[in-house]
């Protein structure tokens, strides 16, 4: 079956007030649109756009009302529920510090938390379902700016030492801040230390040692030698954060993370305990349905620093790029290494693009409209408008106006 689905942009405060209605050619709401949600989490389901030819209102309650039809059979075996969630992201400011856990944390907190009869809505809680969380964010701006896991140690000691050159030639030299920060980078376990350390001194007021430190960082990285120098991107956002959020310790946990900028079509993959923070512009998000969310820093929200330590992957790495794989002519498929989703774009062709099913899907159309056929029949997606396909219509055959994503689960394959 097809059913043509639809949402209404969530409008947390670092959404972008123009990027989403542009995306879907509609007019702008006048407040912040953050987050387009298509798929059936509970946190925002979407909505049937026929509500009455399905008998169910969104797509939670179509999944719930026949499970095998909506899923499959093995998916209905396996808990019922659409695994993986389709966002559309537009960041005007930058999003919070965050990681996500594996399976077996998911599951072991959630249950903690169940038996401590912790509320589900409570602002202190930390797992609100047994699910993990990694994510795919694909570039649909020309460019998309990101942090994202903990970079190499060598880049990190080549921060420090442009901010000590920094500090030495400016008016009144505090080296003593500097020192600080290296004494935990000299450690056994660096990256945790300081982090820890940044976390449980750093919000404890503007009177501790590390607030002195996130103070004199803030200041040296607005200086020519910072700005001139290989990582002035990352100082220009210690800058931009600390605009936003004055002496947070997560402004010098940014100098410890990967900068990155995604060009249109470019993507990362989030695995669990990577941190990271979304900074601006639009993408394609794609992740596992879970609302799981571990936060360090630049937020107003609930952050548990023990908890958070215990979930984050501390090892150095390179950013954490997704090379996409062109399957067929105008067919990109960006495939992680987990089983819940599976994201291809699909651009105008001389051939319609054929994409054989192994699960539920979803078709979301971007600049124009887009023609999906498959077992029952044919329908058109009108621009940033969505549908889902149940499995067991086999094949479906793409033809669009501009770019589908299709979003999915299980490894389909392209004709």
């Amino acid at each position: 079956m097809f059913v043509a689905i639809r949402n209404t942009p969530r409008d947390y405060a670092w959404g972008s007030h123009t990027a989403i209605a542009e995306f879907r050619g509609t007019e702008p709401s006048g407040g912040p649109e953050a987050e387009l949600w298509l798929g059936a989490h509970a946190g925002s389901p979407a909505e049937v756009v026929d509500a009455a030819s399905v008998g169910a209102a969104d797509l939670a309650e179509l999944i719930a009302a026949n499970p095998t039809a909506a899923l499959g059979p093995a998916l209905a075996r396996e808990g019922a529920r659409l695994p993986f969630l389709l966002k559309v992201l537009a960041a005007a400011r930058p999003l919070s510090l965050q990681a996500h856990p594996t399976p077996e944390r998911a599951r072991a907190g959630f249950a903690e938390e169940e038996a401590e009869g912790v509320p589900i809505d409570a602002f202190d809680r930390n797992y609100r379902d047994p699910f993990h969380k990694p994510e795919l964010i694909v570039a649909v701006s020309d460019a998309f700016e990101a942090l994202s896991g903990f970079r190499p140690l060598d880049e990190v000691r080549g921060v420090v030492a442009v901010l000590r050159a920094a500090d030495a030639a400016s008016e009144e030299p505090q080296p003593g801040a500097l020192d600080l920060l290296d004494a935990r980078l000299a450690t056994d376990d660096p990256l945790r230390e300081t982090v820890g350390w940044l976390l449980q001194d750093g919000r404890g007021g503007d009177t501790g040692e590390a607030a002195w430190v996130v103070e004199r960082v803030t200041g040296l990285a607005a200086s020519d030698a910072a700005l001139s120098s290989p990582y002035a991107a990352s100082f220009r956002t210690v800058s931009d954060l600390a605009d936003e959020y004055p002496g947070d310790p997560g402004i010098v946990i940014s100098l410890l993370l990967n900068r990155v900028t995604l060009r249109r079509g470019e993507a990362l993959f989030l695995a669990a305990g990577n941190i990271h923070a979304y900074l601006s512009g639009l993408a394609v998000e794609l992740m596992a349905a879970s609302d799981n969310v571990l936060r360090g820093g630049l937020t107003p929200k609930h952050i548990d620093i023990p908890e958070l330590l215990d979930v984050l992957d501390f090892r150095a790495i390179e950013p954490p790029r997704l090379q996409p794989l062109e399957v067929a002519p105008g067919v990109v498929e960006y495939r992680p290494p987990v089983p819940d989703f599976t994201l291809y774009r699909v651009e105008p062709a001389a051939t319609p693009a054929r994409l054989a099913l192994a699960g539920p899907a979803i078709v979301l159309a971007e600049g124009g409209d887009v023609e999906v056929s498959a077992a029952s029949g044919a329908t058109r997606v009108p621009r940033g408008e969505a549908v889902f396909a149940s499995p067991d219509e086999g094949v479906l055959t793409v033809a669009p106006e501009a770019v589908a994503w299709v979003a999915t689960t299980g490894r389909p394959t392209a004709d």
